[in-house]
């Protein structure tokens, strides 16, 4: 039996989801509710990799994952198809054949994040799973020279979960952006991978120094000391968004993420 590897963009609003991953519990999942759909269309049990495996309450514009069947269809149909068998919060955006060496998790090169804060005296009513609200004024211009210090290769301790499982620390961040549009500030971040709530607890950080509890500085010394208790604290995930996951070019994958604007 000869079988077909499918590459799948995937969207979804990670509000009412507890992350990508199925779990052992009775907990409603992104993987569940994909591979649930697509078995529908493959008449038979699919299973889904993915490039980076989102936690309870994140978003993605750009999630990747792949699967191995042994039907043909017409790509349109795991689009159509299998969306016809999805919740409203999740879509499938694309879908294209890839040769066996392809895995939506090792191949990628990069993957791009954005994190959005509200930041202003009131929260929100109409985005309040979808942006952070910081009330307290925060100074964007301290915060990205801060995040400076994160450029390149470094051992990101500082920033991991007690619950990552990654075999180290090491990671190599491409870029990163601090920038405020009217009441709302953006963090775009890349790197060739992320450690777990390794978003959110940059963040946490660099929302002390916005608020002017640490200097510039800070960020530097904690990536010298690589203790997460040093550390500021885990950012809300409702502002975290996967906008991107990068392949090398041979693979032509198409680009449909989006950035996520509220200003």
């Amino acid at each position: 039996m000869t079988t077909s590897r499918i590459a799948i963009g995937i969207e979804y609003n990670g509000s009412h989801f507890n992350g990508w991953q199925i779990q052992a519990r009775d907990a409603r999942t992104v993987q569940h509710e994909v591979q649930q759909a697509l078995s529908r269309i493959a008449v038979h049990p699919v299973s889904l990799i993915c490039a980076g495996r989102t936690d309870t309450g994140v978003h993605a514009t750009a999630q990747v994952a792949h699967f191995d069947t042994s039907v043909e269809r017409e790509l349109k149909a795991w689009v159509m198809g299998g969306n016809n068998h999805l919740p409203e919060d999740v879509s499938i955006i694309w879908a294209k054949k890839v040769d066996e060496n392809f895995s939506a998790r090792f191949s990628a090169t990069r993957r791009s994040y954005r994190y959005v804060i509200l930041n202003r005296l009131a929260r929100t009513a109409i985005h309040s799973k979808q942006v952070t609200w910081i009330y307290d004024t925060l100074d964007v211009a301290l915060m990205h020279e801060a995040a400076q210090a994160l450029l390149g290769e470094q051992d990101f301790s500082a920033f991991r979960s007690s619950k990552c499982q990654a075999s180290h620390a090491h990671r190599i961040m491409n870029s990163v952006h601090v920038f405020r549009e009217g009441e709302y500030i953006y963090l775009d971040i890349c790197a060739n991978a992320f450690l777990h709530h390794m978003v959110r607890n940059l963040v946490g950080s660099l929302l002390m120094i916005g608020r002017g509890e640490r200097p510039v500085s800070w960020m530097g010394e904690l990536l010298k000391l690589k203790d997460r208790t040093q550390a500021g604290p885990t950012a809300a995930a409702a502002g975290l968004y996967l906008v991107a996951v990068q392949y090398p070019q041979e693979y032509d994958l198409p680009s449909t993420g989006f950035l996520p604007r509220f200003a």
